[in-house]
């Protein structure tokens, strides 16, 4: 058996890893040879990337975008297949908050981590509804996404991050009637893949085979998982036993659609990732249009998905 080592791209494992999940509880990776451990990153010591950069472990699910501004700076990653082909993010408010579109968040509290794709996302759905992105007062909320509760004390307006798949489905003392989630594929923002699965590029050239073989037991796991999504709940209770079964089921139910475009699992498209790179550009979050070049390769993937 080859030992593998993943990271998943959250400080947890949540249900958008389900193919690897699944693949791993049906013995498809054993039956392929390979060992393969899931593991989580280590905040103290950066995210996915920077494990993958220090060659802590073969494969890693990132956002796209943090992959093209370290190809930007001409970093040894690569993209080698694609989970999501749509944004997870949302924004996220309260019935009576006033608050009824994008460029109502003029003027009002908008709680968010502020990096800046963050605020730049949040500048452009609010311009690309006749608002004024200048006017929203920005609350910095750190790496959390504040809960619908907390808006509901009073700590913001609204909030930006939190996914719909996700953050959004918890359970709350606010309830389901004065809850408002607007994914932000809904309002504006740009097409683009929300993660990648990939890896160190000398990983690629030392073991192309393992790569192949991993690649196409992964691929098996996202397309059963997507054709039925609450196969994967039994590993994801034995893996995150503190979340409630019904979140999960739901989680899974509302993620699997994102994994496959055109019934076909794991291609990172040219027509997403172009247009990502150069809005990113003309945000000034990437300094290098051209970096989607290169950053990506299919090489690697099944031929029949």
């Amino acid at each position: 058996m080859i030992g593998v080592r993943v990271m998943l791209e959250y400080f947890h494992p949540w249900p958008n890893s389900a193919g690897l999940y699944l693949a791993r509880e049906k013995g498809w990776y054993s039956d392929a040879g390979l060992d393969v451990e899931l593991v989580v990153h280590d905040p103290w010591r950066g995210d996915t990337l920077d494990h993958l950069l220090g060659k802590a472990v073969h494969f890693g699910l990132f956002p796209s975008n943090r992959l093209l501004v370290r190809r930007a700076l001409g970093q040894p990653l690569r993209g080698i297949a694609a989970i999501n082909h749509r944004g997870l993010e949302s924004i996220q408010t309260l019935t009576d908050s006033g608050i009824t579109r994008p460029r109502d968040l003029a003027g009002r509290r908008l709680a968010l981590n502020p990096t800046p794709r963050g605020l730049a996302m949040v500048r452009h759905l609010v311009a690309a509804d006749g608002g004024d992105p200048d006017a929203v007062i920005i609350v910095d909320s750190g790496v959390r996404e504040l809960r619908p509760e907390e808006l509901a004390a009073g700590a913001a307006d609204a909030s930006f991050g939190g996914y719909w798949a996700w953050e959004a489905l918890m359970a709350s003392p606010v309830g389901e009637e004065r809850r408002v989630v607007w994914p932000v594929d809904d309002i504006g923002a740009p097409a683009y893949h929300s993660y990648l699965l990939g890896a160190h590029e000398d990983t690629l050239a030392a073991d192309p085979e393992l790569t192949r073989a991993f690649l196409a037991v992964t691929a098996r796991g996202y397309l059963a998982a997507a054709q039925d999504p609450l196969s994967a709940l039994q590993a994801y209770e034995l893996a995150t036993p503190y979340f409630p079964r019904e979140l999960l089921a739901q989680s899974l139910q509302h993620i699997a659609p994102t994994w496959l475009h055109q019934g076909r699992w794991g291609e990172q498209r040219e027509s997403l990732l172009q247009p990502y790179a150069q809005w990113l550009h003309e945000h000034q979050v990437l300094n290098d249009a051209h970096a989607w070049r290169g950053a990506t390769t299919n090489a690697y993937l099944p031929e029949t998905l």
